[in-house]
């Protein structure tokens, strides 16, 4: 069973973006208790920031159900060694690779590679994520501003791009999107405009794909115990984080990896456009 806690939490602090040994308590990402069932036998998959959090999540529930996997991640060594070992712990193939996904080409040579070491592709999962919080505009820098976009959404479509050529019919592309897309936190303004973006992003790409037979659907989380929140909420925030939705707990990564499983399974054939909310009770409508 999942490991779950409520607040109140201690206030802690983080750098950006973050690691899981420094978290009090560590986040649950179904190491113990995810039992896979074939799923995914033989699938190939793509996960950014598959490193840590829901990432982590995602990339052990998908080697437990038979998939390969691609994890990119930013920088943080040792958090991406340990998710390779859940991977290979599971009889799966693990490929690292870091690097900033800002970076067009650094997102075309994750899915070349993915491609050349897996044999294929046949998931791609866009989850990487910046963010930052603000209380007033003025305090966003156009830097900040310009970041949150290359790595939420300009990546995803590079990615995505990079992707399709090397998928068949019957494949399936997951986007990370937000309850910010639906209730945006104005002192998430940057991010949560991305998580908006992505919706869109997701609603037009699986129109454009379906005459390939290539699926695309989001999933959105609510409040999810990962290194993004103490590395970039204040610490006082921490403290309560998750109270707000209606049970005033936040999730945890284990909680989301169902979802992103159910949509890459080929048994969902008629699933795409759609997005999935994981918000502890709070309703996307």
């Amino acid at each position: 069973m999942t490991v779950r806690f409520e607040p109140p939490f201690p206030e802690q602090k983080q750098p950006t973006p973050g690691r899981t040994d420094a978290m009090t308590p560590r986040p649950d990402h179904g190491e113990t208790s995810y039992v896979g069932s074939g799923r995914l036998k033989g699938k190939r998959a793509i996960i950014t920031g598959g490193d840590s959090g829901i990432g982590r999540a995602v990339a052990i529930a998908f080697a437990r159900e038979g998939a390969d996997l691609l994890i990119s991640y930013l920088s943080e060594d040792d958090d991406a060694a340990e998710t390779a070992r859940w991977i290979e712990e599971a009889g799966q193939k693990a490929v690292l690779m870091p690097g900033d996904i800002q970076h067009p080409a650094h997102c075309r040579a994750i899915v070349e590679r993915a491609a050349d070491e897996l044999g294929g592709l046949d998931i791609l999962v866009n989850n990487a994520a910046h963010q930052a919080s603000f209380d007033a505009i003025e305090e966003i820098s156009d830097e900040e501003w310009q970041l949150t976009f290359a790595v939420n959404i300009h990546a995803m479509f590079y990615l995505t791009k990079a992707a399709v050529p090397h998928m068949r019919p019957g494949s399936s592309i997951i986007n990370t999107a937000s309850v910010n897309a639906d209730k945006p936190n104005p002192s998430l303004l940057a991010y949560a405009a991305t998580k908006g973006a992505i919706q869109n992003f997701t609603g037009g790409l699986a129109q454009m794909l379906a005459g390939k037979g290539i699926r695309a659907n989001a999933v959105a989380p609510g409040p999810i115990w990962t290194p993004l929140i103490p590395s970039t909420l204040p610490a006082e925030s921490v403290s309560q984080f998750g109270k707000q939705v209606p049970m005033q707990r936040p999730g945890q990564p284990a909680e989301l990896a169902t979802a992103y499983v159910m949509l890459a399974d080929p048994l969902s054939s008629y699933v795409s456009g759609a997005t999935i909310a994981v918000t502890g009770g709070h309703p996307i409508i």
